[in-house]
């Protein structure tokens, strides 16, 4: 599990290449939800989501053999641009193994940060077992989404809630891999143990959410849209943070895709802002379950805002 001290130290390496993203209130939210409404953007970040905090912290951790050999991992899109960024950052090779159904604007994305992406797999987990075996054939680096490394640069989005918000009632995060949540959580435990983190992820993709609910490692179908909520197999170690008595979550939750489709449509009413499905998933949540916002100050995290055109344009006419 990364500790505080290594969210914090990853904060330099992350703003060599970053500028922190805005915190801001919504007025309209807030009314909308009956809270004090704040709102992280990290779709305004250079690959439009949250992940390439953790894609920068990993590649400069990675020793001369390393960066020679290459970087291998699978990617609905937003992790795979995290990867390819850092890479192109340090001059590495990158490999994205993405599923044959993936957004095409994220692999579209990816292959303009210069990443090779080889479609491969009817989901994220397949994708993901072909790029394990190929890192091992190739003697390259496999980076996977949950990584220590990627979990600090992540959390580095937490501390700067927390530097403008010293004592927020709620953080809502959405939980794909978990990677965001976690450094979230421990974050939290750090500067505000009062702060509730609180989960939420697709109900049409619950793997995370059982797993957590349960205490053990449950697969779970991916029918929902938001292929950044969409994991079939749970990840191990965000599970096990995620559980943790001191950093872990106060609650998890699950949203349908409708919601997160109104709630795409609510940002752009009232924040002007862009979320893919995933990005929508926190006020989807508070949403569905009023009783996480109603008469608290709340952080929505709005985790990336890939969303293809045709997409937008069928949410926008629904």
């Amino acid at each position: 599990m990364p500790a505080y001290r290594n969210i914090l130290r990853a904060r330099a390496v992350v703003y060599r290449h970053l500028q922190p993203t805005p915190l801001r209130h919504s007025p309209g939210l807030s009314e909308r939800l009956s809270a004090d409404v704040w709102v992280k953007y990290e779709n305004h970040l250079p690959t439009g989501a949250f992940k390439v905090r953790g894609g920068l912290n990993m590649a400069a951790q990675l020793g001369a053999e390393e960066k020679a050999a290459g970087l291998v991992t699978a990617s609905t899109g937003n992790h795979g641009q995290s990867v390819a960024y850092a890479g192109r950052a340090i001059g590495t090779p990158v490999t994205v193994a993405a599923p044959e159904n993936a957004n095409p604007t994220k692999v579209a994305a990816m292959r303009a940060l210069g990443a090779e992406v080889v479609l491969h797999g009817k989901d994220f987990d397949e994708a993901r077992e072909w790029a394990s075996e190929q890192a091992t054939k190739r003697g390259a680096r496999f980076v996977g989404p949950t990584d220590a490394e990627l979990i600090a640069g992540v959390g580095t989005y937490a501390v700067e809630i927390f530097d403008v918000l010293p004592k927020p009632d709620v953080l809502i995060v959405p939980v794909g891999a978990g990677s965001g949540v976690c450094g979230c959580g421990i974050v939290a435990a750090a500067r505000s143990p009062e702060t509730r983190v609180v989960g939420v992820q697709a109900e049409a993709a619950p793997a995370m959410q059982r797993s957590w609910q349960t205490g053990t490692l449950a697969t779970a179908s991916t029918e929902t849209v938001a292929e950044g909520l969409a994991t079939r197999v749970p990840f191990e170690n965000t599970q096990r943070i995620m559980r943790d008595a001191e950093v872990g979550l106060s609650d998890f939750v699950l949203v349908s895709d409708a919601s997160m489709e109104t709630a795409i449509r609510m940002l752009l009413e009232h924040t002007r802002n862009l979320a893919e499905h995933a990005g929508a998933a926190a006020l989807a949540a508070a949403l569905e379950h009023p009783a996480l916002a109603t008469g608290k100050q709340i952080v929505l995290v709005l985790s990336g805002g890939n969303l293809a055109w045709q997409e937008l344009r069928r949410i926008l006419a629904g």
